[in-house]
């Protein structure tokens, strides 16, 4: 099976052309979602108010915010719509990654994937043969390529061209949610029908026991004692290379590892389509908070911990919750 390594002779073989997508400037024409949440003011002292699916911190310590309103990076003082300032399509934004190389890239549902380099954006789709419109998570494997988790299977890009994988390839479904690397080199891949392991050349469904299975997978990480951590509609598994533990039995949407140890997820729909945040110490789980919905969950150099809600955004740092709505 193809490889993403192997692009540069499948390049040649098939007479493929290097992709290049023109930068995106202050456009003049702008489409996008009906539904996608118009705001007035590209520099704003308040957060957003919509759906925030993800949280970023850069290594300059700026914090990005996939939102249903576009992109937005707060500085610490104030909010600066980039959608509204670059001109961008006016799509919902779903995932984000910053590179080994310093690069933004940010996942849309509808317009595929920007990519940001200080200074311009760039925007690939379909028409550059990304796999999907619709783009639920990026990841950065060790060697640079870039996975992006699409509506169509997975699509791996190294810098040039782009490499799809569906279930002709062996995925267990072709909506994938969710892609992490472990510390070996192999992929991990959450889709709507399970997880899939990728050694660089096929795809194995991961599957220890008839007691466990993954459906809807939303999240995969892997924490500093190298345990693959999954979340799903099944609730919250720990595996350990040998065995695997269910945390949790509710629905689960992101976890994270905070710089302790912790591991923090938002459990499942209490009332209302309401979440609830845990923390998980190894031992026990405690509940944090509730909220209509959480996603994104990160922790930022200082140990505060950021979420997106269905509202907007929240910074809490152990004692206040913070929702910069005034």
């Amino acid at each position: 099976m193809m490889s993403c390594n192997d692009i540069k002779s499948t390049k040649e073989s098939s007479g493929e052309t290097e992709i290049h997508s023109n930068p995106v400037l202050l456009s003049d024409s702008v489409d996008g979602d009906p539904t996608f949440d118009k705001k007035l003011d590209t520099i704003s002292n308040q957060g957003p108010h919509s759906i925030t699916r993800n949280v970023l911190e850069d290594r300059s310590g700026n914090i990005w915010i996939a939102s249903w309103d576009g992109i937005i990076q707060y500085d610490g003082k104030q909010f600066t719509n980039y959608t509204l300032k670059f001109g961008l399509r006016q799509f919902h934004v779903f995932s984000m990654l910053e590179d080994s190389k310093g690069n933004l890239w940010f996942g849309t549902i509808g317009a595929g994937v920007y990519k940001y380099d200080g200074k311009y954006f760039s925007n690939f789709t379909t028409e550059h043969q990304l796999g999907g419109n619709k783009v639920f998570c990026i990841a950065e494997d060790k060697t640079g390529n870039i996975w992006l988790g699409t509506d169509n299977g997975a699509s791996c890009f190294n810098g040039n061209t782009f490499i799809n994988y569906t279930t002709q390839h062996g995925l267990s479904n072709n909506f994938v949610s969710a892609i992490a690397e472990d510390k070996s080199g192999k992929l991990w891949l959450g889709t709507n029908g399970g997880v899939d392991c990728y050694d660089g050349k096929e795809f194995t469904k991961f599957k220890i026991g008839a007691d466990f299975s993954f459906t809807n997978v939303r999240s995969i990480i892997e924490d500093r004692n190298e345990n693959i951590w999954i979340s799903c509609q099944n609730g919250v598994f720990r595996f350990d290379g040998k065995s695997i533990a269910k945390i949790s039995p509710e629905f689960a949407v992101c976890i994270l590892e905070d710089k302790i140890g912790n591991i923090w997820f938002s459990g499942g729909e209490v009332t209302g389509r309401e979440m609830i945040l845990l923390k998980y110490n190894g031992k026990s789980l405690t509940e944090i908070t509730r909220s209509k919905q959480i996603f994104g969950i990160i922790e930022d150099r200082t140990g505060n911990i950021w979420y997106g809600t269905a509202n907007g955004v929240i910074r809490y740092d152990g004692k206040v919750f913070e929702d910069f709505k005034d």
